[in-house]
């Protein structure tokens, strides 16, 4: 007998990840339902939270299936000690974070924001010899989690030297992933583009401030597609103004979006573009197919390849 499940979740959200062609997957796989007899729920953002009213309402559940990111939001003490399973597709939604950071270096080492700005007449121009370009120079990768480590794959293919941050980057793993290991202050000197890739923590939150930035080298450039908080944004923003020649590829600011009237919009070396780094459009489709295929694992008694435990979750924070 299938098991039954049922969708929880932004209907919006639901529709954009879980499309026809996944829909069409999952009836082969269970019988779709109403919560108060799910085993399953069929997720993504807009997941209300695991607490004793929600259980109440899903007595039967035994695995929710998240189509999206972070479960911290929703899951609970309650939900862990009713044994509810969680499994998130955070891998799949890195996927596009880490091609649009790819594309945010090679155009950073070639200063095409520069470059772009020079031509509207919002910057001076510069000479062939001042673009750092994409042979024998320094990329800086701070955090070599699931996004860091994909764009670090994205990389291989280029003549560049990868430098990597994190403290729990382990000399061997290092050497797999063909990164220099290095403190954060060393890669910040030495990186012609750093890339942010840290979670938000409260390790972390405002890990970024003046005094890291005046230490990026001339023509540097920092590239956040992580969370606005890991840097401390009045002082991003006098550093900036005092060094025009570094520059700033913010999606993500604190808060989000920047204030109308945020220097972030109008400093002629920050580029902003809003959140778009993860799934958006039919990426998130990618999602909606992990869980499709996690649900066929469970179906098959297969172990979940996204399955977030409450260790995983204490070993992050």
């Amino acid at each position: 007998m299938r098991p039954r499940a049922a969708f929880c979740g932004n209907e919006a959200a639901l529709r954009a990840v879980y499309a026809e062609a996944e829909r069409r997957a999952l009836e082969d796989l269970v019988e779709l339902g109403p919560l108060e007899e799910a085993e399953l729920v069929l997720s993504t953002w807009g997941m209300p939270r695991l607490d004793s009213a929600f259980l109440a309402a899903a007595p039967r559940l035994r695995c929710v299936f998240y189509g999206a990111g972070s479960v911290h939001y929703f899951v609970t003490e309650e939900s862990w000690a009713r044994r509810v399973r969680v499994t998130s597709a955070w891998s799949a939604n890195a996927v596009p974070v880490a091609d649009y950071t790819l594309g945010l270096i090679l155009v950073s080492l070639k200063s095409g924001w520069r470059q772009a700005a020079a031509m509207r007449g919002l910057a001076p121009s510069l000479a062939r010899d001042d673009v750092a370009g994409t042979y024998g120079s320094t990329v800086g990768l701070v955090s070599m989690g699931a996004v860091g480590r994909l764009v670090r794959e994205r990389l291989r293919p280029f003549d560049l030297h990868v430098l990597a941050h994190d403290p729990f980057l382990a000399p061997e793993e290092a050497t797999r992933l063909k990164v220099e290991a290095v403190s954060l202050e060393d890669l910040l000197r030495r990186s012609d583009v750093v890339s942010l890739h840290t979670p938000l923590l409260p390790a972390t939150r405002g890990l970024i401030g003046g005094d890291e930035l005046r230490l990026m080298q001339e023509g540097a450039t920092l590239i956040n597609t992580s969370r606005g908080a890991i840097v401390r944004e009045p002082e991003l923003i006098e550093v900036l103004r005092r060094r025009p020649d570094l520059q700033a590829v913010l999606d993500v600011t604190d808060p989000e979006p920047s204030a109308p009237d945020s220097p972030l919009r109008s400093l002629p070396n920050v580029v902003l573009t809003p959140h778009i780094a993860g799934s958006i459009g039919p990426e998130r489709r990618r999602m909606g197919a992990m869980m499709v295929d996690e649900v066929r694992r469970q179906v098959r008694g297969l172990p979940l390849r996204g399955e977030v435990t409450p260790e995983l979750l204490a070993r992050m924070a």
